[in-house]
């Protein structure tokens, strides 16, 4: 789904409830917070705090989306289009960093 897409539905979303969108420092915190859990999840499954159920990637993967949700809400709420910062971010790669690393 594009981004755009992603945005407008958490809008919607967002949109029926009295209180809408948090403060962005509290959406801040929040996404500090989903990270964190992304955190716990990958140090579960590749670093020493293995759990039982090692090889399950369900968890990693709904953290992640939680944290797609939440960046989504925080742009909306600063009028960011999440796309166009991503075509920017893509351009710093393509042009700053193109001899940065060894290709293949």
């Amino acid at each position: 789904m594009p981004a755009n897409e992603m945005q407008s539905q958490v809008d919607d979303w967002i949109r029926q409830y009295k209180d809408g969108y948090w403060k962005p420092h509290e959406m801040l915190a929040r996404l500090i917070e989903e990270m964190g859990e992304l955190s716990g999840e990958i140090n579960r499954l590749y670093g020493p705090k293995k759990s039982e159920d090692e090889e399950n990637t369900e968890r990693l993967s709904e953290e992640m989306g939680d944290i797609i949700f939440t960046l989504c809400c925080l742009a909306n709420s600063l009028d960011i289009d999440l796309e166009d910062a991503f075509s920017r971010a893509m351009d710093k790669c393509y042009l700053k960093d193109k001899a940065r690393f060894s290709k293949e």
